[in-house]
């Protein structure tokens, strides 16, 4: 299992996303041994940092989780996620996200119609854009959504020697996650995500997915950033408890993720959630949160145990974990854990 890291942003309490601080995040990812890195685009652009991260280090694998697709277009998604690839020596990771249709057109103010069908045509224009430039061949995408037709010899990139960048998606219902399984190269779950969802909807799908696509389970790429609370003593521990509890309740809160609630017979708390938010009741959204709902989101417990647990819990379904941990956290906590899910052990479902 590789296991990853955040950079550029405070998602996971590694500190702010000033670029002037990527430089020793991405020491610290390199000291901790992580396989990789990802950048967010939440309150800054997720490109930028990488290009950063690509020139302090030689080893990590670096990419966006997630991108969110709908705010640009194939063209220049295409040129970014290829001048990454290039400049990083073939260790750039593509990912790609919708968000919600709010954000898309009142934050962003582009269109929005058709998500799961406008994604799969996102990725396979950007996919017809690379294969242009790769093999000098014509551009000639035409779709319902994106027209790419004119790429002449000024505006087209040389030959990339790294080849073009694997591409992940990230999805949450049935028909983003059948898309992600039929184009997409891999998908990033969301952290609101249980085993028994993951084990009894997710899994499936991809799997129905992979056979239309023709292809082996092993030609695909799982990534989890796993929500964790633990701590080096008392103190570090419970604030660890009040911040996950916290990122439970804010996600719980979105309608879209309610499936994940029902499933475990949690609706009703979903739409309390969904109330207490239009307030801002974000402390009595967190205290609805109790240890039985913490444990089936989180992996809850002291640092030596954490490893294995998230073993037993994912092992054979996903290929890489993130450090979810939306909380300062110890440098030598977040090494035992990442020896631990690195280690080969044996685990016993």
């Amino acid at each position: 299992m590789l296991v990853d890291g955040n950079i550029g942003g405070s998602i996971d309490g590694t500190g702010g996303g000033d670029l002037t601080v990527i430089d020793s995040q991405v020491d610290f990812a390199d000291r901790l041994g992580y396989d990789g890195v990802w950048s967010t685009e939440v309150a800054r652009d997720p490109f930028l940092p990488l290009l950063a991260a690509a020139r302090r280090s030689s080893r990590l694998q670096l990419g966006t989780a997630v991108a969110v697709a709908f705010a640009r277009n194939p063209m220049t998604t295409a040129m970014v996620a290829n001048d990454l690839h290039a400049f990083s020596s073939g260790r750039f990771i593509l990912g790609l996200g919708s968000q919600i249709q709010a954000h898309i057109v009142r934050r962003f103010s582009m269109p929005w119609s058709a998500p799961a069908e406008r994604m799969r045509e996102f990725i396979t224009a950007v996919r017809a854009i690379w294969h242009s430039w790769q093999s000098d061949e014509r551009l000639d995408f035409r779709g319902d959504f994106y027209q790419h037709t004119l790429m002449t010899p000024m505006f087209r990139p040389e030959r990339n020697p790294w080849g073009t960048p694997s591409i992940l998606l990230a999805a949450v219902g049935p028909k983003m996650t059948r898309v992600a399984a039929e184009v997409a190269d891999g998908v990033v779950l969301h952290g609101f995500t249980t085993e028994r969802y993951l084990r009894e909807v997710t899994v499936p799908l991809l799997d129905s997915g992979l056979r239309t696509s023709g292809r082996e389970r092993i030609q695909f790429t799982t990534s989890y950033p796993g929500l964790i609370a633990t701590g080096a003593d008392e103190r570090a521990f419970d604030q660890a408890l009040e911040a996950v509890r916290g990122q439970i309740a804010f996600y719980g809160a979105t309608p879209a993720y309610r499936p994940v609630l029902e499933l475990h017979g949690w609706g009703e708390l979903s739409t309390e959630l969904h109330r207490l938010s239009k307030s801002g009741d974000w402390q009595a959204m967190t205290d609805l949160v109790d240890d039985t709902i913490l444990n089936t989101f989180a992996v809850v417990g002291d640092p030596g145990v954490i490893g294995a647990e998230v073993k037993r819990r994912f092992a054979g379904m996903i290929d890489r974990f993130t450090l979810y941990a939306p909380y300062p956290m110890e440098e030598y906590v977040r090494r035992t854990i990442i020896d631990d899910l690195h280690s080969p052990a044996t685990v016993t479902p």
